[in-house]
């Protein structure tokens, strides 16, 4: 049953639209990855469902509840990690939900959660840029989100860092039961990571296709299921696979 619900009618950025007739859901405790060519609208789709574009015509619903706005029960993280320099990370994590000086004990247990703990008053010119990713997603956490969006979260961080966040992201929403929209443009991530994944059209419609992975968990790298699935991703976007 669908926990998340996007029908997005139409958007458009002045005269050009970006958006357009496409639907989407995400099932309670699933993982989406959204793949697609670059301007197909990836990143525009989630601020939409995140509040931060209401220029459009679209609804989304959330456990059956219509969203207006902003809602504590979507929390998202950007593709850059977005740390305010001059604040520690304990109040750089808080500071979304408008907090500073936040408990100490709640701030440390989501540090520990994502791999850093001890580091509540280090300053974000400290960190290396995995780590700096790492404050990112538990900022995201911070208010106990039912739903996580993430904006290609890991494409600024060498290739070994990016497959230790991604195992983080995916014991993450496994031990909260979140339900998770992640944009990507890494084949093997989506694949990966995701539970379905939904293949956006270059010209603005309906999506391509929403593919089951269909791949248990724990998931091994690089299986023969996996590529079996990366072909047939490729295929759906007329790559030759023999270049």
């Amino acid at each position: 049953m669908s926990f998340l619900e996007i029908a997005v009618e139409d958007k458009r950025f002045g005269g050009r639209q970006v958006l357009r007739d496409l639907r989407l859901s995400v099932r309670a405790g699933e993982i989406v990855s959204l793949l697609g060519a670059s301007g197909c609208g990836k990143s525009t789709l989630l601020a939409i469902v995140a509040g931060l574009d209401r220029d459009c015509t679209a609804r989304v619903r959330l456990d059956g509840r219509e969203l207006h706005g902003p809602d504590a029960g979507i929390g998202f993280v950007f593709q850059e990690p977005r740390l305010f320099p001059w604040l520690t990370v304990a109040d750089n994590i808080s500071f979304g939900a408008g907090l500073r000086n936040a408990p100490a004990q709640a701030v440390e247990a989501l540090l520990e959660e994502v791999g850093l703990p001890g580091y509540g008053q280090a300053l974000p010119k400290q960190l290396s840029g995995g780590q700096a990713q790492r404050v990112a997603i538990a900022r995201g956490l911070y208010t106990r989100p039912r739903v996580l969006l993430l904006d290609e979260p890991f494409s600024a961080v060498d290739a070994i860092t990016r497959m230790k966040l991604q195992d983080l992201l995916a014991r993450v929403a496994a031990e909260r039961g979140l339900s998770v929209l992640l944009v990507t443009h890494d084949v093997d991530e989506a694949v990966q990571l995701s539970d379905r994944v939904a293949l956006l059209e270059r010209q603005p419609g309906p999506a391509r296709a929403v593919l089951p992975v269909g791949l248990p968990r724990p998931r091994a790298r690089g299986g023969a299921g996996a590529a079996l699935l990366k072909r047939q991703i490729l295929a759906h976007f007329e790559v030759d696979l023999a270049a």
